[in-house]
């Protein structure tokens, strides 16, 4: 909601960034039963990551902005991906 481009929106995008690669390599070493689905929105997370940096470095501000959208909904689908029935982090809750 705040201006883009200020010092403090590439603090917090680049934090964000740099988290989101830490939670998506670390997701590859949880696996019960062998790789799923939710893998592949982590294997699309580091895609649009990149994508993302790729784009902004080059200026190009509106696909910049689509693949750090395109982050945000791959967490958003693997957190409810994770807490479907069968899975092991809803059997915890």
């Amino acid at each position: 909601m705040r201006k883009k481009g200020t010092a403090s929106h590439k603090l917090l995008g680049r934090t964000w960034v740099a988290v989101m690669l830490v939670v998506a390599l670390s997701s590859f070493w949880i696996r019960r039963d062998g790789f799923s689905w939710i893998h592949l929105l982590s294997v699309w997370t580091l895609i649009s990551l990149a994508c993302a940096v790729w784009f902004i470095r080059r200026g190009n501000v509106r696909a910049h902005q689509g693949f750090m959208i395109g982050t945000f909904l791959g967490l958003a689908g693997a957190g409810i991906g994770a807490l479907a029935p069968g899975r092991l982090l809803s059997a915890l809750l």
